[in-house]
């Protein structure tokens, strides 16, 4: 393995492989009303002459296994937040959430190819049994001359009831050991509905800067949770910031 210039010999496979960091301000927990400051990496590679694809800072990381031209779908990974009394005196007594990792397939179609996609990502928790999620959202994206591209999109999410009971629901035992909350039962169904925006600036060929920002609007049982109502917010805000490096790599 090597990176690859214009000396590169004839035959080797060349790829080029995105590497770069988001640093994000969102709720510090689902249904938070405080914000905390998380990064994430990014990640990404292709052969070289491939188009690189479209896609949003909100996207999970992904592998896409089966292209069917305007069609493709694979495996995908995300992570799942973390909650404890840390974020929040007045969780005191409430079951702690370790951050875990989810896993599961996305499926994406383009309606107008690199213009208008329409996205799709189930995932399932891997360790913490902490349940199931569908987000599902539409982009349009617009290039303006040779360096912006812009994208925005609405996106809703939805739970089965082992998520919403993880984040949103109150045992019993816990509402007694917190003394400010009533137990309460939370079902699955729409979780949210909310809009993406984004503009990413390219310097050059290598250097890419994205900034980023979303706005989720909690429904159903996730508003209605005491965890929301008295203690956090059902308007959810991330904003975020990125940049990643182009290598041109030959095996």
């Amino acid at each position: 393995m090597a990176l690859a210039d214009d000396t590169t010999p004839p035959g080797k496979d060349t790829y080029i492989i995105t590497l770069g960091s988001t640093v994000s301000v969102g709720p510090t927990y689902p249904g938070s009303r405080r914000t905390s400051l998380s990064a994430a990496p990014d990640f990404d590679w292709r052969r070289l002459g491939e188009p690189e694809e479209n896609s949003t800072p909100d996207d999970n990381f992904d592998l896409s296994l089966v292209d069917l031209g305007n069609f493709s779908a694979g495996p995908v990974i995300g992570i799942r937040d973390r909650r404890d009394e840390r974020d929040e005196k007045a969780l005191r007594g409430l079951k702690r959430i370790k951050i875990d990792m989810d896993a599961g397939l996305f499926a994406q179609y383009w309606f107008i190819p690199d213009a208008w996609r329409v996205r799709a990502e189930v995932r399932q928790a891997v360790f913490d049994n902490s349940g199931l999620v569908v987000d599902v959202g539409s982009d349009y994206f617009l290039r303006a001359g040779e360096h912006w591209l812009f994208s925005a999109g609405p996106r809703a999410s939805f739970s089965n009831g082992a998520y919403a009971q993880r984040y949103f629901g109150v045992s019993a035992a816990d509402a007694a050991s917190n003394g400010r909350v009533q137990p309460y039962d939370a079902d699955g169904g729409l979780q949210s509905l909310g809009l993406t925006v984004s503009a990413a600036y390219h310097f050059n060929e290598d250097w890419t800067v994205t900034a980023y920002g979303r706005y989720d609007r909690l429904l159903g049982d996730a508003a209605n949770s005491p965890i929301t109502s008295q203690f956090g917010s059902a308007n959810q805000f991330t904003v975020g910031i990125g940049l990643t490096r182009a290598f041109r790599i030959a095996f």
